[in-house]
C-alpha cells in the first residue's frame, strides 16, 4: 500500500496536535492550520481582522500558534492571541527557513506549522508586561540621550564656526559653565571677560585663557542656529526628566505591589566610590534594583554604573531566572563561543553574529573594567586576555564573565563576592599546568626527556 504525502510526514511524532503556523507580513499575514490549500487563510492587519483571525483559529481547536519574528509586525497579533489564550511563541528568523526552491507566503506558513507540529521550533525569550514597558521607556530614552548628542554636536559647530572655541576653555559645553557662557550670549552678551567670569571656579583653565577662546566674531545666521539648537537641547533635557519620572513611578507602584519597597538600601563601598555619570537617571537605580532583586546589590560589581542597571533591570528585570544556567544566559547574549564540531574537530568556534541591548552594556562595563587603574581581579582576568588574544576578544570574555557574576547573583540571592587572590594565582597556576600537560602529551614527551631538559 503507497503512503500519501500526507502520512510521509507523520513519520516523526506529533508533539503538537493543535498548532498552527503564522507567516508574518507588513500587510496581511498568512495563517496555516493543516497542510493541505483549504488549510490556510490569509487575514489582513487591522484590528478587526486580526480579531477574526483569533476567532478563526478557536473555531478549528487551534491550541497553541507559531510565528516569526519579522520586524515589529508580530507585537499586536503576538499580543492580541495571547489575550485569546492561544499560547503563541515567537521563532527567530533562522529557524524558519525554508528548504530550497519553495518560498512563497502559503508555503512558509505551513511550513511552520508543520515544524511547530513536530516540536522543533524553539520559543524566544519574551519578557513579562512590566518589563516590555520599561524596556519601551528605556529604549526611548538612550534615543533621546543620543539625539541630545547630536544636537550637542551642532551647538559646538555654531560656536566654532564664530570661532568661540568653548570646547576648549571647557571640557563639557552643555555642563554648568558651558550653559552658563551660550545663555549670557543668547542675550546678548559680547565681552569676553565678562563672559570668563559666568565659568564655575572648578575649571581648570585660567581666565585669561578662557577669555581668549571667546574672542571671535557674531553671525546673525550662526546666531540664530544657536538659538534654535538651544532650544532643542532643553526640550530633550526635559523629555529626558519626563522619562525618568515615568520610570520611577512604574518601579515604585511594581515593587509597592510585591510589597518589595520596604526593604532599606545601604550601598555598599564599591557602590559609594562610583562617581554619578552626567547621562544617570534621576531617581536612585541602586536602590531600586536592591529591592527588586530581593537585596541584591548590582551596582558593588566593579564596571556595572546606574545607566548599566538600569538596563539589566529593563531587559531583563525579574525575568533572569527563566534561563535554566548561567551557560544558556550568556548563550542568549551571544557573549558565548559558538561551537561546532563535525568528525571530531572543532570546525567552528566564534561567537554568533548579532548583539542586544543588554550585552552592548556589559561588554561597555568590561571595557570600563579594563581602563581601570586598581588591581582588581577583573583587571587582573582582562590585562591577562587582552595580552593573550588582544582588546576585543577581552572585552567579550570579560562581558560573559559578568553576565555569570549577575546572573548568580539574582537567581541565589546572593551579594558580589569577589575570589581571593590566593585562590585566583591557583586556578591560573592549574590552568598553565593543564596546558603544559596537554603539551607533553601532544609532543609525546617522556619522562627522561624532561629529566634532560632540567638538567
Amino acid at each position: 500500500m503507497t503512503q500519501t504525502k500526507e502520512q510521509k510526514y507523520e513519520q516523526m511524532p506529533v508533539l503538537n496536535e493543535h498548532a498552527a503556523g503564522i507567516d508574518i507580513g507588513s500587510r496581511e499575514h498568512y495563517v496555516a492550520i493543516g497542510q493541505g490549500k483549504e488549510h490556510v487563510k490569509r487575514f489582513g492587519v487591522y484590528t478587526e481582522e486580526l480579531e477574526e483571525l483569533c476567532r478563526w483559529l478557536i473555531q478549528h481547536g487551534i491550541r497553541t500558534v507559531a510565528m516569526e519574528s519579522t520586524g515589529n509586525y508580530w507585537k499586536n497579533l503576538f499580543v492580541m492571541l495571547q489575550q485569546h489564550n492561544l499560547n503563541p511563541i515567537l521563532v527567530n528568523g533562522s529557524f524558519t527557513k525554508n528548504l530550497k526552491g519553495r518560498k512563497t507566503d502559503v508555503q512558509d506558513c505551513q511550513f511552520i506549522q508543520r515544524m511547530h507540529t513536530l516540536g522543533l521550533l524553539p520559543d524566544s525569550f519574551q519578557p513579562d508586561v512590566f518589563t516590555e514597558q520599561l524596556r519601551n521607556l528605556t529604549r526611548h530614552r538612550s534615543m533621546l540621550l543620543s539625539q541630545a548628542a547630536d544636537t550637542s554636536k551642532r551647538i559646538q559647530q555654531s560656536l566654532r564656526l564664530m570661532n568661540l572655541r568653548l570646547d576648549i576653555a571647557v571640557s563639557d559645553i552643555t555642563g554648568k559653565s558651558g550653559m552658563n557662557i551660550i545663555t549670557a550670549i543668547l542675550k546678548g552678551e559680547r565681552n569676553p571677560v565678562l563672559l570668563a567670569a559666568l565659568c564655575d571656579v572648578n575649571v581648570k583653565k585660567s581666565r585669561e585663557e578662557i577669555a581668549a577662546a571667546l574672542t571671535g566674531f557674531y553671525r546673525n545666521d550662526y546666531l540664530f542656529q544657536l538659538k534654535q539648537n538651544m532650544g532643542i537641547w532643553q526640550f530633550i533635557q526635559q523629555q529626558i526628566k519626563d522619562v525618568d519620572q515615568e520610570l520611577n513611578r512604574l518601579l515604585e507602584k511594581h515593587l509597592q505591589d510585591l510589597n518589595k519597597n520596604e526593604r532599606n538600601y545601604t550601598p555598599g563601598e564599591n557602590a559609594k566610590k562610583k562617581k554619578k555619570q552626567k547621562n544617570n537617571p534621576s531617581f536612585d537605580v541602586g536602590k531600586k534594583s536592591f529591592q527588586l532583586f530581593n537585596g541584591v546589590d548590582l551596582i558593588e560589581v566593579p564596571g556595572i554604573s546606574h545607566g548599566t542597571a538600569l538596563t539589566i533591570i529593563s531587559e531583563m528585570g525579574e525575568n533572569i531566572s527563566k534561563f535554566n544556567s548561567a551557560k544558556s544566559f550568556c548563550s542568549w547574549l551571544r557573549l558565548a563561543p559558538n561551537k561546532k564540531k563535525s568528525g571530531g574537530k572543532v570546525i567552528s568556534n566564534k561567537i554568533k553574529q548579532g548583539s542586544n541591548i543588554l550585552s552592548v552594556a556589559l561588554r561597555s562595563a568590561a571595557n570600563t573594567i579594563g581602563n581601570m587603574k586598581k588591581e582588581i581581579l577583573l583587571t587582573k582576568f582582562f590585562k591577562r586576555l587582552h595580552f593573550k588574544y588582544g582588546r576585543a576578544a577581552a572585552i567579550t570574555a570579560t562581558g560573559r564573565k559578568l553576565a555569570v557574576i549577575i546572573w548568580n547573583m539574582i537567581t541565589k540571592c546572593q551579594p558580589y563576592q569577589p575570589l581571593s587572590n590566593e585562590i585566583y594565582d591557583q586556578r591560573i597556576r592549574h590552568l598553565a599546568l593543564k596546558n603544559i600537560q596537554k603539551k607533553i602529551i601532544k609532543l609525546k614527551i617522556k619522562q627522561e626527556d624532561l629529566q634532560f631538559a632540567i638538567a
